[in-house]
């Protein structure tokens, strides 16, 4: 069996450091055979033995001198030709794993597409694609033996040296064979062209013919760093709609001008299909995608684009940070603030804070955008850590939208004379607005950030909530599937006729978009309306459509969670309505107040962003909450001000690093036994108290019960991580400890506390 290379040794001739694609930690010492000596580089995908199968390997170089127990095994094959993973990305998915406690070669195997994620030898001309053949070398002649293959080679020369696949094929017999061959030999290049999927002509903008002065500023500061071509990083602080894309277009044609590569992290696939848009109005087929709603086939294929230089930008979401773009010399993360960057599953990274230090190892500008800045970012602009780059009005001095509160505890009172069932979710404010608004001509936008109907079914008689059978939450009534459904585990089951407790009827409280759907139908027959949430959009292509179709102006209203808060741009949308501002406020974590101002700024604005004005309704019961005054105010500097101040005194980031310990099994005696040794095993461990460690619980998790599995958690503040590291390191030691039933998470930097 392989030895496990714990100590640090000299490298030796003919052993290679593998990472396995297992959930062990380290890195594994095999033989290199002969006919691999010298072949092998950083970043190579192998097929190693492992225990009794073969497993995926990646290279990570030489290995130190073995230890002398046990017998070394050989490295079975290699799978590419070339590196599937660039140096810089092993370098960075290295750091991941070490700070974030996660097994190295799981989280290597977990960055790469499916199809370059197994053992198995990956074909460099995938099938069903367009290819051109663009001949690299004159040398005709040396084909004298292969005449057909000449043939071949002498119709692209005499064409201009490029065509398309089908045109050669068609004008030489058995060319598509014969390009192969070519290929092979080196004499010919076979190029994918990946076809425009997901962007649409409505989705893009032409380039302005001016910038804004504080455009201007901001784009001559980046050109400036791109040519220093040294680690620089910047925050664009700009409000919406105040041209935040056309920075990024204007330094990413600078950086390619340059020869060097640039990265585009979203948030959210519904963004990219704007935003891709755009980026292809302006650079054309030279932009490849990445995102999970894309095909097997397809995110293969823009990986071994980008691997191979053949494009050099990209587009994609969070897992987009670790893809092999060549000569990296700017990263951009549009809405930086946003959670979506942090990954819960699997290797558990944020994205934004990796971009920051992949453009230090590649000596990169990194550009985190935002109209309202995580304070995490901000504190690192107040330490001197980035700089700020300010884009405080909109494009064209266009106005900023009109905010306006609607108090649901004045316009939607409850009475005792209700007969039952709550009282419409649209005030008599909205429905004015939207009728207006309508009349016009003009689209709308509604956003509540919780899906379904109803939020949950309540029985009359005993008060009992229909609960998920898994989880420790209500579940949610979806009226046009006839179905309650559980949002955290997937468990659905049919509306019963009555309580399951004592069989009293059941009545309909809360609200989610799909009953905003229907009432908004019901309102305004005539108007065209659609849903954008993760219910209603069950594809890529589905998605694309629907954004397309709103850009046209052939919806008037749409209804959406959070997915419609996030960087659109749609100059007929004048009114933008926060259905319910509440939802996120009461959540049991510290940067509920910082996400409910993030969500209400977003999605304010939407609207107004053409030459009509814009106003935005925000209906709430809680009218006096901070979020909401900041919101409404456009104050986001006092919100963060008091934000930061509550955190310092509470020592939560960004003034102190934090670990989340969440213990999970299904036997709850099991779960509380664990998490109570877990917990001594801490305790002995920790530093002086004037190191300034503390830890919270062990205690039941805020959702304590979440598909079928009992749920415990424990926090662990440090100043430092490096502070923070070696208490984490014991508390892993002290896993072996635990029944294998047991299930342990260690999130280092967590993004929720639920």
């Amino acid at each position: 069996m392989s030895n496990h290379t714990a100590a640090l040794f000299e490298p030796a001739p003919g052993l290679a450091s593998v990472a396995v694609g297992r959930p062990v930690r380290g890195a594994f010492t095999y033989r290199i055979p002969p006919e691999l000596q010298g072949r092998l580089q950083p970043g190579h995908r192998l097929e190693v033995p492992f225990g009794r199968s073969r497993e995926l390997g990646v290279y990570l170089g030489p290995a130190p001198e073995a230890p002398p127990a046990g017998r070394l095994k050989a490295i079975t094959r290699l799978l590419d030709d070339a590196p599937i993973i660039p140096e810089d990305v092993l370098t960075l998915v290295r750091f991941a794993a070490s700070h974030y406690r996660y097994p190295l070669g799981e989280a290597i195997q977990s960055i790469l597409p499916p199809g370059l994620n197994v053992p198995e030898a990956v074909p460099p001309i995938p099938d069903e694609v367009v290819l051109i053949a663009e001949a690299l070398v004159d040398q005709v002649p040396e084909l004298g033996r292969a005449p057909a293959q000449a043939a071949t080679l002498g119709y692209l020369l005499a064409i201009g040296g490029q065509a398309p696949v089908a045109e050669v094929a068609h004008a030489v017999p058995g060319a598509r064979e014969h390009l192969k061959r070519l290929h092979a030999k080196g004499f010919v290049r076979l190029l994918e062209v990946e076809k425009l999927k997901g962007s649409r002509p409505e989705l893009t903008a032409a380039r302005p013919e001016t910038l804004t002065p504080e455009q201007q500023t901001a784009r001559t500061v980046l050109l400036a760093s791109l040519e220093e071509g040294a680690f620089s990083p910047f925050l664009l602080h700009g409000v919406t709609g105040s041209g935040k894309t056309e920075v990024y277009m204007q330094a990413a044609e600078a950086a390619l001008a340059r020869g060097r590569g640039v990265l585009v992290l979203v948030p959210e696939i519904a963004l990219t299909p704007q935003l891709v848009g755009r980026f292809r109005s302006r650079f054309g087929h030279r932009v490849a995608l990445l995102h999970s709603a894309l095909t097997s086939r397809e995110r293969m294929r823009s990986w071994q684009q980008l691997a191979r230089g053949d494009v050099r930008l990209a587009v994609g979401v969070r897992s987009a940070i670790f893809a092999p773009v060549r000569d990296l010399g700017l990263i951009v993360v549009d809405e930086e603030h946003d959670p979506s960057f942090k990954q819960d599953r699997a290797l558990p990274y944020n994205a934004r804070d990796l971009a920051v230090v992949r453009a230090r190892n590649c000596g990169a500008t990194v550009v985190l955008g935002s109209a309202t800045p995580s304070l995490e970012t901000l504190e690192n602009v107040r330490r001197e850590r980035y700089r700020l780059l300010e884009l405080r009005r909109r494009v064209d001095d266009r106005p900023m939208p009109r905010l306006e509160l609607v108090d649901l505890r004045q316009v939607r009172p409850r009475s005792a004379h209700d007969s039952g069932g709550e009282p419409p979710i649209l005030s008599a404010p909205l429905l004015t607005a939207m009728e207006q608004t309508l009349q016009r001509g003009q689209q709308v936008i509604l956003f509540l950030n919780r899906r379904g109907h109803s939020a949950f079914l309540v029985c009359q008689t005993c008060g009992e909530a229909v609960r998920c059978r898994n989880c420790d939450v209500s579940l949610t009534h979806h009226l046009a599937r006839q179905r309650l459904v559980c949002h955290y585990c997937g468990d659905h089951r049919p509306v019963p006729n009555g309580c399951d407790a004592c069989r009293g009827p059941l009545l309909a409280l809360g609200v989610g978009t799909e009953r905003v759907e229907a009432e908004v139908a019901e309102r305004f027959p005539s108007a065209r309306v659609a849903r954008l949430d993760r219910d209603a959009i069950t594809s890529d292509h589905r998605l694309t459509e629907l954004l397309s179709a709103f850009a046209r102006r052939e919806i008037d209203v749409l209804v959406g969670t959070q997915m419609v808060a996030k960087g659109h741009d749609f100059p007929g949308v004048t009114l933008v309505c926060v259905v319910l501002a509440d939802t996120s406020l009461s959540l049991p974590d510290f940067r509920a107040a910082e996400r409910t101002f993030h969500l209400l700024t977003q999605v304010a604005g939407r609207a107004g962003r053409g030459q009509e004005p814009g106003r935005v309704l925000v209906q709430t019961y809680h009218p006096d909450a901070a979020p909401i005054q900041r919101t409404l105010a456009g104050d986001y500097a006092g919100f963060a001000e008091e934000e930061l101040s509550w955190r310092q005194r509470l020592a939560w980031p960004p003034f102190t690093r934090l670990a989340a310990i969440r213990i999970e099994d299904r036997d709850p005696d099991r779960t509380v036994r664990a998490a109570r040794l877990l917990g001594e095993r801490v305790a002995q461990v920790l530093p002086p108290a004037r190191m300034g460690v503390r830890v919270l619980g062990p205690a039941p998790a805020p959702l304590a019960r979440l598909q079928g599995l009992t749920r415990w958690q424990m926090l662990i503040k440090a100043p430092t991580h490096a502070v923070l590291q070696p208490v984490l390191a014991a508390l892993e030691a002290a896993l072996d400890e635990l029944p294998s039933s047991v299930r342990v998470a260690i999130d280092v930097d967590p993004g929720a506390m639920l």
